[in-house]
């Protein structure tokens, strides 16, 4: 008797005896290693096609039962949903994330799924993907690094994983993914004839550097509001990176050239940056200078006098991502169109 059939009548006595059948006692069946069962469980293309009718043949004679995450890859039954979370940059006043990951996982609960949290502390923009791809421990992901040139989106696609994206597919032309996105423009806008309507006509900017397509477009949205009154934006602009003290610095360096009586800025993390040179200065936000951010952070509602501010609609992104994986998962699946959603503006003291 060979090895190959006398091991397979030993893992058949061994399921026989009360024990469900192991991934281990296929490969030992059908004379293979555990990682061949594995990928004829997970990754079947990986495999040749004896090979692979060899191993589901050893499968169906055990009666093996995949483990969870095996079986998803047939089913989608986990109703678990990746999402890659970064730690907060130092120095920053953004919690922006935060709000959306409740507003997600409350909204996901709601709909029978639940949010897996996975590292993204690493440089690799795509660790952690893979390795839940090739477990298939969720059904799919929510992608929220959509900056140009972030390769998550075209890394799913090719191994046409299920995603929905938090952001727009920023100079992706091919992009056909579901998408939802906050309007920056629309906010920033707002925000500028908010502070054009108190009489101010000499706004500065302070925003990101030029590479991110969203501090861009939270730029267009003030320069256009100057412009349909007919002031001029030249001199009034600084891009920095997202941090306390570039805030401070640029802030400073624009009241020293170019005098302005009020800013805008594409985040509460550069607006903090004003209120503290403003400080500095024995300058009074909303009496002497004005002041408008971008998230509506935690620190904007506390902060002395409150920090007028850009809110984003988050409940209502989170509300549409989960719809979106609920057309993708579905059967047949569809493919929801990209969704852009209004900011508000929250009023308070320094404006």
């Amino acid at each position: 008797m060979s090895r190959v059939s006398g091991s397979s009548g030993h893992a058949a006595q061994s399921a026989h005896a009360g024990s469900p059948p192991t991934l281990a006692n296929v490969a030992e069946r059908a004379g293979v290693s555990r990682q061949t069962v594995s990928n004829a469980v997970n990754n079947p293309d990986l495999l040749r096609a004896e090979t692979l009718v060899r191993v589901q043949q050893a499968i169906e004679e055990l009666g093996y039962l995949p483990n969870r995450a095996a079986r998803n890859l047939r089913t989608r039954a986990s109703h678990l949903v990746g999402l890659r979370l970064s730690p907060v940059q130092e120095g920053t006043a953004n919690a922006a994330m935060d709000r959306f990951v409740h507003s997600l996982v409350w909204t996901s609960r709601e709909a029978g799924y639940h949010v897996l949290l996975f590292s993204g502390e690493g440089p690799d923009p795509l660790e952690g993907y893979d390795d839940l791809l090739r477990s298939t421990a969720v059904d799919a992901f929510i992608v929220t690094d959509t900056y140009l040139g972030n390769p998550q989106a075209t890394w799913l696609r090719e191994r046409r994983a299920p995603f929905v994206a938090f952001g727009r597919p920023w100079g992706d032309a091919d992009a056909q993914h579901p998408w939802v996105d906050v309007d920056g423009a629309a906010g920033t806008e707002m925000a500028t004839r908010h502070l054009l309507d108190k009489g101010h006509e000499r706004i500065a900017w302070i925003g990101w550097r030029k590479d991110s397509r969203i501090g861009e477009d939270r730029r267009s949205g003030w320069s256009r509001a100057l412009r349909e009154r007919g002031l001029s934006t030249t001199g009034l602009a600084s891009r920095v990176e997202d941090t306390v003290w570039s805030g401070g610095e640029a802030s400073a360096v624009l009241l020293d050239e170019a005098q302005p009586t009020a800013f805008v800025c594409a985040s509460d993390t550069l607006a903090m940056g004003v209120l503290r040179t403003l400080a500095e200065r024995g300058l009074h936000p909303g009496r002497d200078i004005a002041v408008v951010g971008f998230d509506d952070s935690q620190v904007a509602q506390v902060v002395h006098p409150g920090l007028t501010s850009v809110r984003q609609p988050l409940e209502e992104v989170a509300i549409a991502v989960v719809r979106a994986l609920e057309d993708l998962l579905g059967a047949p699946p569809k493919v929801a169109e990209g969704l852009l959603l209004t900011p508000t503006l929250t009023v308070r003291g320094s404006s």
